[in-house]
């Protein structure tokens, strides 16, 4: 009877995992190279000071993520088909706008690192020729895998692989925290919400939240859902699959990478300003020893595929909602479209920059934009006329305290950046900041406006 009540035990553990799925493929987004590396960076630069933002960003990452699966499952709908119902054309232009470009950044800033890091692969191991250790060699060959992977629906070998890669060094980093020796008091200390001075603790601090809370996957929350076929009858599957993802996985990743960066970076002697792949290796040193290098770089590279193939169908899906187009490759016109942005990443090979510091400054513009996406959910999660049960009082205060902090940290990057806005990415960082304050204004006037019409 033991038995078999263990198999049936096992059999209902089992259906539940295999129905796990939407926001883990969010939190395999998150939990990217753009965020390791503004762990990495944090670590480095100021050790324990940013353990708060780090702790803050799994917790309101969970609730941005939550809000998103109540809107998908009680509109049943695309989150742009949603805005332009209530909305208005205009607004759903507006986020598509919004997540094309905080993607868009992000695919060429992500295949930068991809193209970086299997030339430097190639390079280590002694079999490369000039061309073979050239990024911008990489970068065209993996665009083009991309493309015919995604369009033709032969990625999934390569996925699962990368993300086995990811899972290995996420195991390394969670072991190495009983292995290096984390000073408590001090880790403590960061617990006290500061960011340190300069403009680097910004850009940090905003990189740090940007990689849990960010508008790509804030919206892909809906289509996601939609591909599994959820309702409002699966909310209870829903959450949890939201809780497991982004608070306990992702969690677990951000504070095992930082607490290990923490204590081992700062006192290498590893410069923040020029740290690269091989140096943040050093941070799998006491768990790895001589192979550090090869597992982070292998990790890294997993990590790139894997967030790569989420964020290049973002773009796609958002535009066939709009456009009305069927959002499967059996569509030509959406195939078509995740061919575009795939062979477009290739692009980012050729970028200038060190691709660890860029990567911080993705997350942080994809912060800039995500406010006025916050605000779009909520709007819509408080309106009647919209979900037949509109936001609970506490579902309400974290969204509106996720919605102030990520408002705070943004506006904090983007003052900094006003320092040199003569540079052509500050100033495009400021425009873009200044387009999304309007937006926000002019949402705020509709919602108020829509008020005072209901009553």
């Amino acid at each position: 009877m033991a038995t078999e009540q263990q198999t049936v035990g096992a059999g209902r553990i089992g259906a539940v995992l295999d129905r796990l799925g939407p926001t883990w493929l969010a939190g395999a987004i998150a939990a990217g190279p753009a965020t390791m590396a503004s762990l990495l960076v944090a670590g480095a630069s100021f050790g324990y000071a940013l353990l708060w933002v780090v702790v803050l960003s799994a917790v309101l990452g969970t609730v941005g993520q939550y809000l998103a699966m109540r809107l998908g499952l009680l509109t049943e709908a695309g989150i742009v088909t949603v805005v332009e119902r209530h909305l208005g054309s205009f607004w759903a232009w507006v986020l598509v706008v919004d997540v094309v470009l905080a993607a868009g950044l992000a695919q060429l800033v992500i295949m930068k690192t991809l193209a970086g890091v299997s030339a430097t692969i190639v390079e280590s191991a002694g079999v490369g020729t000039a061309a073979l250790i050239d990024p911008r060699f990489w970068g065209v060959l993996w665009a083009v895998i991309l493309a015919l992977g995604l369009a033709g629906g032969g990625y999934r070998l390569a996925e699962v692989g990368a993300k086995l890669l990811v899972s290995i060094v996420v195991v390394a980093f969670v072991a190495s925290a009983f292995v290096v020796p984390i000073d408590p008091v001090a880790a403590a200390s960061g617990l006290k919400p500061a960011i340190p001075a300069g403009v680097d603790g910004a850009l940090v601090a905003a990189g740090i939240l940007g990689g849990a809370v960010h508008i790509t996957l804030l919206t892909m929350q809906s289509y996601t859902m939609r591909a599994r076929g959820w309702t409002a009858r699966d909310a209870d599957i829903a959450t949890f699959d939201v809780v497991s993802s982004m608070f306990v996985a992702f969690g677990i990743f951000s504070l095992g990478v930082f607490l290990v960066a923490a204590s081992v970076l700062p006192s290498a002697g590893v410069d923040p300003a020029t740290i690269d792949g091989v140096g943040a290796a050093q941070t799998l040193g006491p768990i790895a020893g001589e192979y550090a290098t090869w597992l982070f770089l292998a990790g890294l590279l997993g990590a790139a595929v894997s967030t790569l193939g989420g964020n290049t169908i973002v773009p796609p899906y958002l535009l066939a909602d709009k456009l009305d187009w069927e959002q499967s490759v059996t569509d030509g016109r959406y195939r078509a479209a995740i061919v575009a942005v795939a062979l477009a990443s290739a692009v980012g090979a050729f970028l200038e920059g060190a691709f660890f510091q860029l990567l911080v400054l993705t997350l942080a513009f994809g912060l800039v934009g995500t406010p006025f996406a916050i605000a779009v959910i909520l709007s819509l999660l408080n309106d009647p006329a919209v979900v037949p049960e509109t936001n609970s009082l506490p579902a309400n205060f974290g969204g509106l305290a996720l919605f102030v902090v990520a408002v705070v940290l943004a506006g904090e990057f983007v003052l900094a950046e006003l320092e040199t806005v003569t540079e052509p990415a500050s100033a495009f960082v400021v425009a873009f900041a200044a387009a999304m304050v309007l937006a926000l204004v002019g949402l705020a006037g509709r919602f108020v406006q829509d008020r005072i019409a209901a009553n």
